[in-house]
């Protein structure tokens, strides 16, 4: 049934922008919507679209406790420009203590499967806690950001978070048109963009990228492109 929903939804938004796809599933899914926000351009992007929009839904993110200090600055900065306070989600605290007992404080670099242990216990498990009882989240994903998400839709099914809808409104977005937003609004972004990190994560995981790299490139550096994803956006 969920597949025959999306294809009607796809095609029922198909040429619609991302403030009248918002407007429609916070209305139809009041109380069972949220946005999971990771605080990069596209979100911040959203947040604003959000607020503006229907301001009570629910907005929330992840700190794995191993973030830039600009990320935390950040969170201060959107809550106080958008008159919100993001619900914030840690990670289990014995979970986290076996793993680096077990396994070190910087497993990750050990083994693919270490990190995404690490990833799992990080954000994984939070994201099931903060997302209980939802039958849709809003996500910040675009085509253009890596070839892992080149075949992203507006709506998916995420059989990776209990079969819940998943709303990319800016799935067809350019980065150009991100950045036009932000400044069109004077919206608070990270200041590591400007840096060179497009994409921010943990900090000891993100990397500032060369030129002529993939936006995602800086993400979990050491490892090869096929296994850029924490496990979040899996497909």
């Amino acid at each position: 049934m969920k597949e025959v929903e999306i294809k009607e939804y796809c095609n029922r938004f198909r040429d619609a922008t991302p403030q009248e796809v918002i407007r429609f599933f916070v209305s139809e899914f009041k109380g069972q919507i949220a946005f999971a926000t990771s605080l990069g351009l596209e979100d911040q992007v959203l947040t604003h679209m959000i607020t503006s929009i229907s301001p009570d839904t629910k907005i929330f993110t992840l700190d794995t406790g191993r973030l830039f200090p600009e990320t935390y600055d950040l969170i201060d900065k959107t809550n106080s420009r958008f008159n919100i306070k993001i619900d914030i989600y840690f990670p289990n605290t014995e979970h986290v203590e076996k793993m680096v007992k077990e396994k070190g404080i910087n497993l990750f670099y050990e083994s693919i499967e270490n990190r995404k242990l690490c990833c799992h216990i990080r954000k994984i498990e939070p994201l099931h806690r903060a997302m209980k009882g939802l039958k849709m989240w809003i996500t910040g994903l675009r085509r253009e950001q890596s070839s892992t998400r080149e075949n992203g839709k507006l709506i998916e099914v995420d059989e990776n978070n209990n079969g819940l809808f998943k709303l990319n409104p800016l799935i067809n977005w350019s980065e150009k048109q991100v950045w036009d937003y932000i400044e069109k609004y004077n919206i608070p972004f990270n200041e590591l963009h400007k840096k060179g990190f497009p994409s921010i994560g943990c900090q000891p995981c993100t990397r500032a990228v060369l030129p002529g790299e993939d936006m995602r490139s800086g993400r979990w550096w050491w490892e090869m492109e096929g296994h850029k994803e924490c496990g979040l956006h899996e497909r």
